[in-house]
């Protein structure tokens, strides 16, 4: 017979695992000050107070800038916000940086984008996106959120990225070929010249001063897209045939508008709002989704791979346990955005699956999604950078890893697509292709769905193909120079 009394369950059951009481009700001091109660714990052993979390808060995003020096004195950078937690906080701590009461002042020029992506939407499994009443509240609020900050503003809307130039998808000048300026050059440089100003009576450069409020479409109030193009945006991922694709296709549009953007108003460096527990989802994710040669790119702090527009990621360090306190603790404001949904609530998609495993672990083993980050900090960037236009994925913009392609996963999978239905079409869209790209392009759907600037530009590099191989005979090699030749 099994025991119910006492502090088994009963029945087979597990012993119920209660926490001990407190030793004393005393509330724990601050460990950076010692005077202080504690106001929250971020790590065993790490209990701040208020003001001391917000020092510490504060300096480890200044010192991320700081350690990396990427974001040269007077550069025009451009954050990317979404109204959640994460890009919230940073475009505070921008703020911060860039106010005149603070010692050490932040010294690039901040623009502000939003990209609204509510029609991409699905709610209940079905491809239908937020109502005209939500989008525009929605619009409105961020409108408001962002006007306050008094930085030039710019408000998209994903159905502008099917109206985006082939040339998007072309890596841009600059980059790691060309030799970068020395940092400490330019901050002396920089420093003369605010002097310069200040004796002739300018006041000085004042990246915080600028106050003029600029739009993408030349206004700077927000306006929801003509419905036509809704509608085809609709039909773009509704023809994407799993959650997996279709959250692929949306990271892939707004990377290309965020790129479209920074390039047309002049903007060199792109700020996003990942933080530490997403940079941990993501690097698994891309994994799973067979990413594993650009982990470096994707979630490392500098993304170079456009060439003259370099993506950071200054929340990176972050927690987003910490985050979200600090939102909290001194009143960020948030706009929340329904991400993509479906019916059931687990293993809808790859990055759900991978977001329920970590967070799930990181319940048990509070050390989890530091450590998987931790790990991605050691990859190298230099194999998956390549300057060759022919040697770049079409989607996702990363040098091609198909060298060898007969000896990998990958020929079943070409196989099975030179066999299926439409196959002259998709075969042409898969030599531009890298591995993981393949398999998502698999669920796009067919081609004539994709934006048109993808089929473009994909034409384009077939012509440009076909032409060097009509050509290839003609053609002198590197290795094939003569001695003396120059």
């Amino acid at each position: 017979m099994c025991e119910a009394s006492g502090r088994c369950g009963g029945c087979g059951e597990a012993p119920v695992r209660r926490r001990a009481a407190p030793a004393c009700s005393r509330p724990r001091p601050c460990v950076k000050c010692g005077d202080g109660p504690a106001a929250v714990v971020i790590r065993i052993g790490d209990a701040f107070c208020r003001a001391c979390f917000r020092e510490y808060f504060v300096h480890k995003f200044r010192a991320m800038l700081g350690k990396n020096r990427v974001i040269f004195p007077g550069e025009k950078v451009l954050l990317a916000l979404s109204g959640g937690m994460a890009s919230s906080a940073m475009l505070r701590q921008v703020q911060e940086g860039l106010s005149r009461e603070t010692a050490k002042r932040l010294r690039f020029v901040p623009g502000l984008i939003y990209i609204d992506a509510a029609a991409a939407v699905p709610t209940e499994g079905a491809v239908c996106g937020q109502s005209l009443v939500q989008r525009e509240q929605t619009l409105t609020r961020m409108e408001a959120l962002l006007q306050e900050t008094g930085f030039p503003y710019y408000l998209a809307s994903l159905e502008q990225a099917l109206e985006l130039p082939g040339s998007i998808l072309r890596r841009g000048p600059g980059g790691d070929s060309e030799p970068s300026p020395s940092y400490k050059a330019a901050v002396e440089g920089f420093i003369q010249q605010q002097r310069q100003e200040e004796a002739n009576g300018d006041g000085g450069t004042s990246p915080a001063g600028l106050g003029t409020q600029d739009g993408p479409a030349g206004g700077s109030h927000a306006h929801l897209p003509a419905a036509a193009r809704t509608e085809e945006l609709l039909r773009l991922f509704d023809a994407a045939e799993t959650l997996t694709a279709k959250e692929e296709l949306l990271q892939m549009l707004r990377s290309h508008l965020l790129l479209h953007t920074a390039r047309t108003q002049g903007y060199t460096k792109v700020m996003t709002g990942e933080s530490c527990t997403r940079v941990a989802i993501k690097l698994l994710t891309n994994l799973a989704l067979g990413r594993g040669a650009f982990l470096a790119v994707d979630t490392g702090f500098v993304d170079s791979r456009h060439g003259d527009v370099t993506v950071v990621r200054p929340m990176r360090d972050y927690m987003a346990k910490e985050i979200a306190f600090y939102n909290h603790f001194f009143g960020v404001p948030t706009v929340i955005t329904p991400p993509l949904h479906a019916k059931r609530r687990e293993k809808t998609s790859i990055h759900r699956l991978m977001e329920n495993f970590l967070l799930g672990l990181q319940v048990d083993f509070p050390s989890t999604i530091s450590t998987v980050y931790r790990t991605g900090e050691k990859l190298s960037v230099a194999p998956a950078e390549s300057n060759g236009e022919l040697q770049r994925c079409l989607l996702c913009l990363c040098a091609l890893d198909i060298a060898g392609e007969e000896e990998l996963a990958l020929e079943p999978t070409l196989v099975k697509e030179d066999t299926g239905n439409g196959a002259e079409s998709r075969a042409a869209f898969i030599p531009l292709l890298c591995y993981s790209c393949r398999l998502t392009f698999k669920e796009m759907g067919p081609p004539a769905t994709l934006p048109p600037y993808v089929r473009t530009e994909a034409q384009h590099r077939n012509c440009r193909a076909l032409m060097k191989q009509q050509i290839q005979e003609f053609l002198l090699e590197d290795d094939e120079e003569e001695p003396g030749g120059s």
